[in-house]
């Protein structure tokens, strides 16, 4: 059985000359975990390539660029060159926008004004002359042109409301003097703005009008013109201004870490650990960077003192191929296994796509999830870009639904298409004029409740083989940890093992071959459950603890009494729990069936293929959803829990991810 990666720990002296492109070179390879997590120095101070950086990505930003998501391989710790090329940038990207912003304003200003004369082109009597008027009081202003009709309504017969200019947003308001007072009133509550109109003003003459007219185009133009220059600048500063952001984002985390680092004024130190298998090749690339100027130790886990005490957990990296990789997150996410035991991620990677396929039998269907898996492995899909590393799961559960698809004789819920296939394959051994479809028939009905059985009792059978290698998984880890006395004793050793095997098969034997109980059936399981029973003790003496009964000889019969009861209950709930995946492959069956029968009966074609299409697709959404989600727990409380006692320590190693 394969088991976790070799690990070694390494303890770096690096000169403080050397320290950033040593961290460059971890962050690079992302195959070095800290030994201890990094804490925050009472010597920190700011990060010069954090202003920097942010001050680029407000550049980016405004230039509206695109972001990156990653490095490229080319990416570097940024040089004294390249800082003074951010500042070039940025004081031309400055400059560029406080021109922007001036054309603006200017623009702004230049239409308010044209707006207003064109407004006030329509007064043709002098302002002062209707002003010094003894019965008449004037108003002029700007207001809401939503609300002037609503303003004339108010005012009624007691003024006059003008509007000036083609947008009403400026009147002309005229009452009685009495009357000025309740003018105001109502104008302050529509929220009239005054504006102050010189004496002598009669309206706007024609040639004022169009120069206004001009600049206002010109202010225009001038707008467009720096929209085009500032476009101009993204296009030929766009790879330059992103390579920058990338070489500032690794500059920005390897000052981060340094600052965290135990050091002297010369020297930093650091200790980590990385694969076994990388150790050689990554001290001599060290020694060829530093030239040198670095010393280097490495340890083997059982001679780290930590290690050796129990204190610290060696970390824990498992290494596959694309397809078996994809499944580690399903470990992961229960538990990381002790460094040195078995690795479970082969028979979960199988399992898993085996318990999906037969629970999800649809040939169709099982494409569906063949065609987003290839998608996904392509990276073509950018908003599921935090899925394209579950791409191969997708390809494995697709490529087995269709397989039990093409037994079950289902092809997006229709029984007949597949026919032809069926029949194929089985004319091959039974002959042509014998071939029969489906393979394997899944619906209910009365010709077929022997084979339903029959079925179940496979998947039950499906589940005795993974509750068996989990608990062979659990003896060699217990033996490879020299724990020998939980690899042979308890509900989970060999005693709980050899017990569930031997029922199972004492019970196949009298089922299929009418064999009675012999006193060596008694002798066998009385063995083995006393080792059940006795497990405590047991282990303790196995394992040279004493004294053996640790809490008295009363409370170890109590501990194993409770472990005989949870023998019975948990192995037959474990063999039991195999029997929904038998349940949801028929449930499935009758669903696509159903989906089927409701199309037929739609006479309208378009509404027929709305149903069939739709019925399909809620199966594969939320069907798919609930059979992950079974297989996930069969995964979890029958296989992992007969040996993930202990969880160990995931390898997470440092590397650049970047910032944005």
């Amino acid at each position: 059985m394969a088991k976790t990666t070799k690990m070694k720990l390494i303890e770096l002296m690096i000169l403080k000359e050397d320290i950033n492109n040593v961290l460059e070179f971890l962050g690079k390879r992302g195959n070095f975990q800290f030994q201890t997590e990094l804490q925050d120095s009472a010597n920190s101070g700011s990060n010069i390539y954090k202003d920097y950086f942010d001050k680029l990505q407000s550049i980016r930003s405004y230039l509206e660029i695109a972001d990156v998501d990653d490095y490229e391989a080319a990416s570097t710790m940024p040089t004294e060159a390249d800082v003074a090329t951010v500042n070039d940038i940025f004081n031309a990207v400055e400059e560029l926008r406080q021109r922007e912003v001036a054309i603006a304003d200017n623009l702004k200003r230049v239409s308010d004004a044209y707006t207003e004369a064109q407004a006030f082109a329509n007064l043709q009597v002098e302002y002062s002359e209707l002003e010094h008027l003894s019965f008449l009081s004037l108003r002029i202003g700007k207001i809401d042109p939503a609300v002037v009709d609503e303003l004339k309504f108010a005012v009624g017969d007691r003024a006059v409301i003008v509007p000036l200019g083609n947008d009403a947003s400026r009147i002309l308001a005229a009452s009685s003097k009495k009357g000025r007072f309740a003018l105001d009133s109502e104008l302050r509550r529509f929220g009239f703005v005054g504006m102050e109109v010189p004496k002598d003003f009669k309206g706007i003459p024609e040639d004022v009008l169009e120069s206004l007219k001009n600049q206002n185009e010109e202010a225009g133009h001038a707008v467009e013109e720096i929209a085009r220059e500032r476009k101009n600048y993204a296009e030929t500063h766009a790879a330059e201004i992103i390579r920058l952001l990338r070489c500032l984002s690794i500059g920005l985390q390897v000052q981060t870490v340094r600052d965290k680092l135990e050091s002297t004024q010369l020297v930093y130190r650091i200790t980590g650990w990385i694969p076994a298998s990388d150790s050689d090749a990554m001290m001599s690339e060290l020694d060829e960077l530093t030239e040198d100027r670095i010393a280097i130790r490495a340890y083997d886990p059982h001679e780290v003192p930590s290690v050796k005490q129990g204190h610290e957990k060696v970390p824990v990296k498992l290494t596959h191929g694309t397809v078996v990789s994809s499944f580690e997150r399903i470990i992961f996410s229960y538990g990381a296994p002790l460094y040195g035991t078995v690795d479970p991620t082969p028979f979960v990677a199988f399992f898993f796509t085996l318990l999906f396929g037969i629970m999800f039998g649809d040939a169709g269907q099982g494409l569906v999830f063949v065609l987003i898996g290839i998608l996904l492995c392509l990276k073509k899909f950018p908003p599921a870009k935090n899925w394209y590393k579950f791409g191969p799961v997708f390809v494995c559960i697709g490529t087995a639904s269709t397989i039990m698809g093409l037994l079950t004789g289902e092809f997006f819920g229709n029984e007949h298409l597949l026919a032809p296939v069926s029949k194929f394959l089985t004319g091959l051994f039974v002959g042509k004029a014998n071939a029969f479809h489906p393979i394997l028939h899944m619906m209910p009905s009365a010709d077929t409740v022997g084979k339903m059985f029959m079925f179940l009792g496979f998947t039950c059978g499906v589940g005795f083989v993974i509750n068996s290698i989990g608990l062979v998984i659990n003896f060699v880890n217990n033996l490879t940890l020299k724990h020998y006395g939980k690899a042979f004793f308890g509900k989970t050793g060999l005693c709980g093992a050899l017990f569930f095997w031997y029922v199972v098969i004492m019970a196949v034997r009298i089922a299929a071959f009418g064999h009675a109980i012999a006193i060596y059936d008694w002798v066998v399981i009385a063995l083995t459950l006393l080792g059940v029973f006795a497990a405590g003790p047991l282990e303790r003496l196995v394992d040279g603890e004493r004294p053996i009964f640790e809490n008295g000889a009363f409370a170890a019969i109590i501990e194993g009494i409770v472990e005989l009861l949870e023998v019975f209950s948990s192995y037959l709930s474990n063999s039991l729990s195999f029997l929904r995946v038998g349940a949801f492959a028929l449930a499935h069956a009758v669903l696509g069936f159903i989906i089927f029968t409701m199309q037929s009966l739609v006479s309208n074609w378009a509404g027929s293929l709305a149903v069939y299409i739709i019925g399909n697709a809620v199966v594969v959404v939320l069907e798919g959803m609930i059979v992950a989600i079974q297989v996930m727990r069969l995964q979890y409380y029958e296989f992992f829990s007969k040996f993930f006692t202990e969880t160990g320590k995931e390898f997470i190693p440092f590397k650049f991810t970047y910032n944005k």
